[in-house]
């Protein structure tokens, strides 16, 4: 239902929230849409937003080649938040790619290093 912007191509359908109304106290049910959540949401997308451009800012420029030629790439469960990657890309002007299966994506990846540990021991020191 949450989105990072207010333009979505496939926008979902309104949902009906229930809960107590907390003037009546009487049990209640409204609906909801993504424009709304995006809004609540906009200013937590804008903390991550100035993240992103502060660690771009401190990346070393071989890295920084990279990531211009390559892109940005969101993992884990905040990245499936519909709109962010366009959101990111608005805000970046660098391609913004969601990982494929992103739940797993970090999970995989710390699998991986794990394996490798022997050579990511230089970082250590």
């Amino acid at each position: 239902m949450g989105a990072a912007i207010d333009e979505l191509d496939n926008p979902p359908d309104e949902y009906e929230v229930l809960g107590r109304d907390m003037l009546t106290g009487i049990p209640k049910g409204i609906k909801v849409n993504y424009k709304e959540i995006a809004q609540c949401l906009d200013k937590s997308i804008s903390k991550i937003e100035a993240a992103v451009l502060n660690a771009l800012e401190n990346t070393p420029p071989e890295l920084s080649a990279d990531i211009y030629r390559t892109g940005i790439y969101l993992a884990g469960g905040g990245s499936m938040l519909r709109g962010l990657d366009k959101r990111l890309h608005l805000k970046t002007k660098l391609s913004v790619h969601v990982a494929e299966d992103p739940l797993r994506a970090v999970a995989r990846g710390t699998g991986i290093a794990l394996k490798n540990f022997d050579k990511f021991t230089f970082l250590i020191k």
